[in-house]
């Protein structure tokens, strides 16, 4: 392969001869070579290694820059930023490193490349391409990072248990990466991830959401989360899901694996949906079935409320997450709660007024919780399989046709509060909240139409009915 391809881009040539004005080596290394050798597209993140200050480089090189944008410096980290067209470039002296038991911020020295090299997480990600003129364009790979692309294999530069005792994060690294590019981590590593497993506690969850969200939005997220349970990790980060493990039987009844069901469910969604808060949906959709499971003789296996129960999980592990609690929260919340409706729907005649209250209680997200549904389908079996999708087409043509009619969707009342009091000559009051619950209540019902007029005609009646006197 010609890497001095990978090096085409002019600011390469800029960052070689500022590394040469200040008299140091500079190398990129990372995941830009990486991606340059798995013809991934062009990646636009780029780490520069110097033999020296990498911030002295960044400096220099914005001077050698036109217009000399503006560098950022960390000095805790001994890092530089600058960003170039559309490519965020950081510069960093080469290191070693050595750690302390209960840390990840790691001791740092000065050091040689193959120190920076030793310190990498991967060997996929500790390959170096030369930026010095006399071996521009050279590779530097001490640990067979190439042979393990062509073999598709995750695996440390040294013991695995230093690398991931060190930095416990490196862990779901390994397991982001094998699901990302479908590689195997090699077996060692992970047998040494589960040695390790514990030391995932002292890593922030802001760092472990980051890593979970991109194992979420890979295009086979349940090869992420196989592993993370494989591995004793998920038990530790997302213990909701591995109580839905396992299959208990009573008087040789069963229910099925929602653990594995679950992943099916997200695998499913993921390949109509890049929405990571929607995949977050699909899974916890089935999160409250665990605390709700229970057997009688006489239906089986139940899991009453669960989408409630689960709804109201949702808020903890977000908060324990530290996810935002916000709008976010609150869609992945609503999503939860209603995953089983259009089911019922799919399953039932449907009638025009369980579908103006699908699409009133589910608002802007109508569309959002029938994708969750169908990806909620996962029988193995053809006949059943075919069926429950059309039921579920008819049920879409359904909404189309009652919201086109009816206008539900983000539903306002036709008759306001100000205009309930305006008729009867009240101030705020019950009795103008009844009125509006059963004018939307007609409405859901299809007794009347949603327009102001036929709306304004039942007040009349409804507040005659309340004694009340109109006053115009």
């Amino acid at each position: 392969m010609n890497y001095k391809e990978a090096l085409k881009n002019p600011i390469f040539k800029i960052i070689s001869q500022a590394a040469k004005d200040i008299g140091v080596d500079s190398y990129v290394i990372g995941g830009f070579v990486r991606d340059h050798i798995l013809e991934r597209g062009e990646h636009k993140d780029i780490d520069i290694v110097a033999i020296g200050s990498g911030i002295k480089l960044a400096k220099q090189v914005a001077k050698n820059l036109p217009n000399s944008p503006k560098v950022q410096v960390f000095k805790t980290y001994g890092t530089a930023m600058l960003v170039y067209e559309d490519m965020d470039i950081e510069f960093v002296g080469a290191r070693k490193e050595s750690y302390t038991q209960d840390s990840r911020n790691p001791i740092v020295e000065n050091g040689s490349l193959q120190d920076d090299q030793n310190r990498r997480d991967f060997t996929i990600n500790a390959m170096a391409l030369s930026l010095s003129a006399d071996s521009f364009g050279n590779l530097l790979d001490p640990f067979n990072g190439v042979e393990d692309l062509e073999h598709k294999i995750i695996r440390t530069p040294l013991d695995p248990d230093i690398t991931y005792s060190d930095d416990p994060l490196r862990m779901m690294r390994a397991i982001r990466f094998a699901t990302q590019l479908n590689f195997t981590i090699e077996a060692a590593s992970l047998e040494s991830i589960f040695r390790n497993k514990e030391r995932i506690k002292i890593i922030t969850k802001e760092r472990i959401v980051v890593e979970l969200n991109k194992i979420l939005l890979s295009e086979t997220p349940s090869v992420g989360f196989l592993l993370l349970e494989k591995t004793g990790l998920l038990e530790f980060i997302l213990p909701e899901l591995t109580a839905l493990k396992g299959i208990d039987e009573v008087e040789g009844q069963t229910h099925k694996d929602n653990f594995y069901h679950t992943l099916e469910v997200v695998d499913n969604i993921a390949k109509n949906t890049e929405d990571v808060w929607l995949r977050w949906a699909a899974l916890l959709h089935d999160i409250g079935k665990a605390p709700t499971k229970k057997f009688s003789k006489k239906v089986g296996w139940t899991f009453h409320a669960h989408e409630f129960v689960g709804s109201k999980m949702v808020y903890k592990l977000f908060k324990r997450l530290k996810m935002p609690l916000n709008e976010k929260m609150k869609f992945v919340q609503k999503m939860v709660f209603m995953s089983s409706r259009p089911i019922v729907l799919a399953q039932d005649m449907v009638t025009d007024s369980a579908v103006r209250r699908l699409i009133f209680d589910a608002g802007e997200y109508v569309e959002d919780l029938m994708i969750l549904c169908e990806a909620d389908i996962t029988t193995k079996n053809p006949k059943r399989f075919k069926k429950y999708h059309k039921n579920f087409q008819v049920v879409r043509q359904k909404i189309d046709e009652v919201e086109a009619r009816d206008h539900v969707r983000n539903f306002q009342p036709p008759v306001s509060g100000e205009e309930i009091m305006e008729a009867f000559d009240l101030k705020p009051s019950r009795e103008i909240g009844q009125i509006k619950e059963a004018i939307k209540e007609a409405i859901l019902e299809g007794d009347i139409p949603n327009e102001h007029e036929a709306a304004h005609q039942l007040m009349l009646k409804l507040g005659e009915k309340l004694g009340l006197k109109a006053t115009l």
